[in-house]
């Protein structure tokens, strides 16, 4: 077949594999010169650890996808290295006691360990904290690199090509045709807009049940010494449903969040890059519009909670950002998807999940397309 693909993100991409790897050919349509929004803007989590029960399954699928496409990809930067999640109080203990003696606990990996085992385990962490509920099959990938490498390997297939700067404008039976004139003849276009629900998302399928989410992050410079898991602090149980229960509504009636971390319902989590520097975050902004500028106070609070777990001053913050995504208003709901015409279908709206959870969505769509 030959199959059209709206958006150059981490969805549009994964469909883009799923199709070339069946056989198909794939054109893959980006407005910008690189994809720039969320696919780029996050951590490069493969976040196991807080996905719900439900989840778990095609959580723990997407992750194994993502280490089969680091070994043909090395340049996507899979490692395989797990999390751990420090809780600082009586409650947060708590939480992470119920998850690691869960009914899922031995599938995502779980495992409560004392300081000491932590420090093991993770060297710079010489801060203060009561216990760390480790989880071994999170993983992470390079997120500003990634997309460019898998695009590489799908080229060397000669079945694939990729336009940048290219916006679609019309979708007819057959067709596409981009801002500069050019046709794209198809046997299925898929529509992975991202953020973007107005414009042509909006004319082919209507309004869409997703809303959108602002987060701010931050990088620093090399940490000089290797981070050997990605961490999270105890605020992080707020925002997984993986931790909900009668321990995490205790949590949250017993020891509320500082005025700023609620304030902006935050949660830190951090990773290293392959250069050495720290990726941290985030926070959660849920009511349009957003502002275009940041707000200093997340960072400064989450520079203080790192601080405290890695038990010293952080390197200089050399970027922040802010970020926008798209989340499916439906709790239950993983992806949203959208059949706009026979040959039409439109993908969006993973929430946070889509870079742990693109390439096993790409897969089922695929498999619901019968590709």
């Amino acid at each position: 077949m030959r199959v059209v693909i709206i958006g150059g993100g981490i969805l549009g991409t994964a469909h883009a594999l799923a199709a070339v790897g069946r056989g198909h050919e794939v054109v893959q349509l980006e407005r910008e010169a690189e994809a720039r929004g969320a696919t780029v803007r996050n951590f490069g989590l493969v976040w196991v650890s807080g996905r719900s029960d439900a989840e778990v399954e095609i959580s723990l699928r997407s992750r194994r996808l993502w280490e089969e496409i680091g070994g043909k990809v090395p340049a996507v930067g899979f490692r395989p290295a797990g999390s751990i999640t420090l809780v600082r109080t009586e409650a947060e203990l708590a939480v992470a006691v119920s998850a690691a003696t869960g009914p899922t606990a031995a599938e995502r990996g779980f495992e409560l360990l004392d300081p000491e085992r932590v420090r093991a385990l993770n060297p710079p962490l010489r801060g203060k904290f009561l216990a760390g509920l480790h989880c071994s099959t999170d993983a992470a990938v390079e997120s500003r690199q990634a997309l460019p490498a898998v695009r590489a390997y799908l080229a060397a297939t000669g079945r694939y090509t990729f336009h940048a700067g290219a916006e679609a404008r019309t979708v007819t039976r057959g067709a596409v045709t981009d801002d500069h004139g050019r046709r794209f003849e198809a046997d299925l276009v898929i529509v992975c807009p991202g953020a973007a629900h107005s414009g042509l998302t909006r004319e082919l399928a209507g309004e869409l049940p997703v809303r959108r989410v602002r987060l701010q992050m931050m990088q620093t410079a090399p940490l000089g010494e290797p981070l050997t898991t990605a961490i999270a602090d105890g605020d992080s149980f707020r925002y997984y449903p993986g931790f909900a229960g009668a321990q995490l509504e205790r949590l949250n009636r017993e020891e509320s969040q500082t005025f700023t971390a609620a304030r902006h319902r935050m949660q830190l989590l951090c990773v290293q890059r392959l250069h050495g520097g720290l990726t941290i975050g985030d926070t959660h902004e849920y009511e349009e519009p957003f502002a275009f500028d940041v707000d200093e106070a997340p960072y400064e609070h989450l520079t203080s909670v790192v601080e405290e777990l890695l038990g010293r001053k952080l390197p200089p913050i050399v970027r922040r950002w802010a970020g926008v995504y798209s989340q499916s208003t439906d709790p239950a709901a993983i992806v949203t998807r959208v059949r706009a015409a026979d040959d039409v279908w439109v993908v969006t709206g993973p929430g946070g999940r889509g870079m742990t959870l693109g390439p096993a969505i790409g897969e089922d769509t695929a498999d619901l397309l019968n590709l």
